[in-house]
């Protein structure tokens, strides 16, 4: 029988219980992960993170515009036999890279997400949680309503009492967004006021994905930080000793 153990967490802006689930350990120490990814698991606490937003074995979960897969590649294994993972809007090398690895990667789903065009990845009130993870820069880089519609695809999507699950860079109250968030950061209060826009209330936050040391100003934006180091050798070691960015962690629900 699987053990589940039952923790009180006490964070900055809320109190919450947290699930030691053996199943989810098991996805993230899994051989299916790729060396690269694992070495962030310092910094981007997959565990802790996945459980603030009551991702459940047995849950149906959307993850929005996956990138390369780096919590696919959790995910799909921990949900693989008795949850569902839809991957709404997926590249065509991330596909490529789960038809290689059927025996992990064969019932994870597709589904279009395309601001604009289509945002058809599943059914009204069917999925149990959507997640992002550091995405909604590009949205409002993208056009002036693209982070709207794609919020309010997840609010669509996500049965009553779902969680929509947002991980993103933060940039501090005292810096000024730009309209396009070209930096890469993004004020933690935009967030929360569009998510409230198309109806999501703000359950809970979480700093666990906090990093102190980042000012989020930096000589080519977020991408100057690891894993990305755009600016290569031009003050490397300043940056790896920063680490990967600060991020707003926020748990919303469909009421």
């Amino acid at each position: 029988m699987k053990k589940i153990l039952m923790a009180l967490v006490v964070t900055a802006a809320s109190t919450q219980l947290v699930y030691a689930n053996d199943a989810l350990k098991a996805a993230i120490a899994g051989e299916q992960r790729t060396p690269a990814n694992v070495v962030r698991d310092a910094a981007r606490h997959p565990y802790e993170t996945l459980n603030f937003f009551n991702v459940g074995a047995k849950s149906t979960v959307v993850e929005l515009a996956p990138g390369g897969g780096w919590y696919t590649e959790i995910l799909a294994p921990y949900l693989r036999k008795d949850g569902k993972l839809i991957l709404a809007g997926a590249g065509a090398k991330l596909k490529t890279k789960l038809e290689g690895t059927p025996a992990v990667y064969d019932k994870v789903a597709f589904g279009d997400l395309m601001p604009g065009k289509k945002t058809d990845y599943a059914p009204k009130n069917s999925v149990d949680v959507v997640l992002t993870f550091r995405n909604v820069h590009n949205w409002i880089g993208a056009s002036d309503t693209a982070a709207k519609e794609v919020f309010q695809s997840a609010y669509d999507a996500l049965k009553p009492g779902g969680v929509f699950g947002v991980v993103e860079h933060r940039l501090p109250v005292s810096t000024t967004q730009d309209a396009k968030a070209s930096s890469g950061y993004v004020h933690e209060a935009f967030v929360i006021k569009l998510a409230e826009s198309v109806g999501f209330k703000l359950a809970a936050k979480s700093e666990v994905n906090a990093n102190p040391k980042d000012t989020a100003n930096h000589e080519g934006g977020v991408w100057a930080l690891p894993p990305v180091l755009g600016n290569k050798e031009k003050d490397k070691e300043k940056y790896l000793a920063i680490g990967e960015s600060d991020r707003m962690t926020l748990k919303f629900v469909k009421p």
